[in-house]
């Protein structure tokens, strides 16, 4: 399975491509989408991580995408930056009918390290051993978080036997809970 984790964020943005198998976990691709370079205004930034991660997704095929969850922020305009550049991402994902799971800071961290307070380079090193990467040490911290989202959503899925904790998973399984118009 392939899965494509993004840690979202308004001027830059993680990618990390994963292969999982069971023989283990690789790393495929990672980097970052930096829009901050490219576009000064917000609106057009969105739209450059929404086709930069449909770019992705046609280049690598993942069966399934992980976001991180902004669930805390400085402020409230900080947050409603990271909201739409996860909608934009979360967009991308759907529109290509991709299953898309999303995963709180402490959860990823937790997943990786076993330690939901760890510090990013912490991740970063933790990433890189998990995905046995010989020159991580030089990967950007938003690369090292994407690539640990996309293994928090494999191990999840590994301890709940492939069920994943998207919303169109959970529609299509409670169909009698959700109200039409």
């Amino acid at each position: 399975m392939i899965i494509l984790g993004i840690d979202p964020g308004s001027r830059i943005t993680g990618y990390g491509v994963i292969e999982t198998t069971p023989a283990g976990d690789r790393a495929i691709d990672f980097g970052i989408l930096n829009v901050e370079r490219d576009q000064k205004d917000p609106h057009l930034r969105l739209h450059a991580i929404y086709h930069r991660i449909d770019a992705l997704i046609q280049e690598y095929l993942p069966d399934e995408c992980a976001v991180e969850m902004p669930v805390y922020g400085r402020n409230a305009q900080s947050m409603l930056k990271l909201g739409r550049a996860q909608a934009a991402a979360i967009l991308a994902a759907m529109n290509r009918s991709l299953p898309v799971s999303q995963y709180t800071p402490k959860e990823i961290k937790k997943s990786v390290t076993g330690n939901g307070a760890a510090t990013k380079e912490q991740v970063r090193y933790m990433v890189c051993n998990l995905l046995r990467l010989v020159d991580g040490h030089d990967m950007g911290l938003d690369s090292a978080d994407a690539l640990a989202i996309g293994l928090c959503h494999a191990h999840r899925r590994d301890a709940t036997n492939g069920v994943s904790k998207s919303w169109e998973a959970f529609v299509r399984e409670n169909p009698g809970r959700i109200r039409q118009g």
